[in-house]
Formats: structure tokens, C-alpha cells, sequence
């Protein structure tokens, strides 16, 4: 897996219903602009979303030399136990079961030769978190809120599980920041005001971008039909282009890790 992915990128909340998985997608298509190569992993295996944001429900990965092939849908490679299970069938398993269950997804599927790997994790800061912190090389973190108090609780749970793993957090997505009235073209903050930006002050992160509240988004994203896909030139999905720069312009910015070029020098006392 290593060869095939050159930055993994994790999403997360710490919380449900802020929007993750449709935060995570438009941003996955975001980067692919440009003929970047992009993959999505789903990581929340007890509500998988991402076949039905892609549009791919009720679609199987062949097996190829032993590895799951991604689906592939509006230019980005996906995989999910969602692909693997009926679409109503419940996930019955304890944490190590789920732990296990997303390191096969991730190293047992043939992704192809990708720049960016975005990965969808679920709520929480349990088992999948770890597992995927731990034994994976995260390159950085992007938190999603909205702006209310009782999402930006969980969020900061979710950021100090991703200090105290080493992950460097890229910034912060606020979903939902406003509701845009198409037909008067009204600005109404619903859901409060600067909750994304309160959270980036308060551990000194970057505000990576706000996505107002629309129901054209959730009609798209319902259809299958991602923000990107469908009206790529829309104002929302500027918000996410600027968003995906923004990540890119983090990553490069990290320090260079040159271990794996140098051998391993031991300095022996041993007298012959």
C-alpha cells in the first residue's frame, strides 16, 4: 500500500450529522482536479454512506490477485463495506472485529497509483480511530463542525485524540454555517455564528473554509451526484476548491521524513 498512496488524509468529527461524509467527498474531488489521483476510503463500518454519496449502491469490487478493486466513480477510486454487505444488513461486530475489518479495506485493496487517499472516518474516538492512527501513516487530519456549542464538544475530543496520536491536524471545516434562502437570498446563521473560527483560535488551527447550509447540496448529495460533480462551478464548490489548496498548501509545508533513506547506524562498545 505504501507505493500506491503517496498522502493519506483522515476526516473527522468526533460527532454525527455535521456532514462529514459529504465534506469528505467534495473534498476528495476538490483534489482530483488538475488529473490528480484521488481515492476515498469509508471507514465508518457500521454506517458506511459513501456508495450511496457516490452513487454506487448495490455495486460489488471484483477480486483481482487476492485485492478488492476500487469502484470507481466521477474520477475517484472508493471502497467500502458498504460494497461488501446488503445495504439494510447490520454490522454486528466488537471493536477489534471493526479495527481488523478496516486495516483488510485499507491494505487489501489495489489502489492504483494515488496521490491522495481521504479517509471517511465515523463518529467517535474509539477503536477505528486507533486503529487507523496507529498503524497507519497519516499524513494529516481535517476536523469538519458546525457552529453550534454541543458539535464543537465532541470536536475538540476528536482533536486532542489526534494529538495525543501524533497526527498533525491539516485545519477546520465548519459545515452548515449559514442557510441561504434561494428565494430571497436571506442569510440566516441557524445554527449559530463562528463556531469554526472560535475552535481555530482556541488551539491556534487553520480555518480551511465554511460550506453554508443549502438544500441543493443535500438533494445531490441524495441523488448520488456529489456538490462537485454536479455544479462544479456553483459558489459552494469554490468554497471547496479554495479548501482543497489550502490542505495541499499544509502538506507541503510538513517536514520531510528522510528515515527510510538512511541506513540504520548502531554503535557497538563490544571489544573484539
Amino acid at each position: 500500500m505504501a507505493k500506491a498512496v503517496r498522502k493519506i488524509i483522515a476526516v473527522g468529527s468526533g460527532k454525527g450529522g455535521v456532514g462529514k461524509s459529504t465534506v469528505a467527498v467534495n473534498i476528495a474531488l476538490a483534489l482530483s482536479k488538475n488529473n490528480a489521483k484521488v481515492g476515498i476510503l469509508d471507514a465508518d463500518i457500521y454506517g458506511p454512506s459513501q456508495p450511496l454519496l457516490l452513487g454506487s449502491v448495490g455495486v460489488k469490487p471484483e477480486l483481482r490477485d487476492g485485492k478488492l478493486v476500487p469502484i470507481k466513480r466521477h474520477g475517484l477510486q472508493s471502497m467500502s463495506i458498504g460494497y461488501l454487505i446488503e445495504q439494510t444488513a447490520p454490522v454486528v461486530w466488537r471493536g477489534p472485529m471493526i479495527g481488523k475489518a478496516l486495516q483488510q479495506l485499507l491494505e487489501e485493496t489495489a489502489w492504483e497509483d494515488l496521490d491522495y487517499l481521504i479517509v471517511d472516518l465515523p463518529p467517535g474516538t474509539g477503536d477505528v480511530q486507533l486503529t487507523l492512527c496507529q498503524k497507519i501513516p497519516i499524513h494529516g487530519a481535517v476536523m469538519v463542525t458546525t457552529p453550534q456549542d454541543v458539535a464543537l464538544l465532541d470536536v475538540r475530543r476528536a482533536y486532542e485524540m489526534f494529538l495525543k496520536l501524533n497526527v498533525p491536524v491539516l485545519g477546520v471545516v465548519e459545515n452548515m454555517s449559514t442557510f441561504h434562502c434561494a428565494a430571497c437570498g436571506h442569510e440566516e446563521p441557524i445554527f449559530g455564528i463562528g463556531g469554526g473560527a472560535q475552535l481555530t483560535k482556541e488551539y491556534g488551527l487553520t480555518l480551511l473554509g465554511a460550506i453554508p447550509l443549502q438544500k441543493e447540496i443535500r438533494e445531490m448529495t441524495d441523488q448520488g451526484q456529489p456538490l462537485l460533480v454536479a455544479a462544479p462551478a456553483s459558489s459552494s464548490a469554490q468554497v471547496f476548491y479554495d479548501i482543497a489548496e489550502k490542505i495541499k498548501e499544509a502538506l507541503a509545508k510538513q517536514p520531510k521524513d528522510y528515515s527510510r533513506v538512511f541506513p540504520k547506524i548502531v554503535v557497538s562498545h563490544e571489544k573484539e
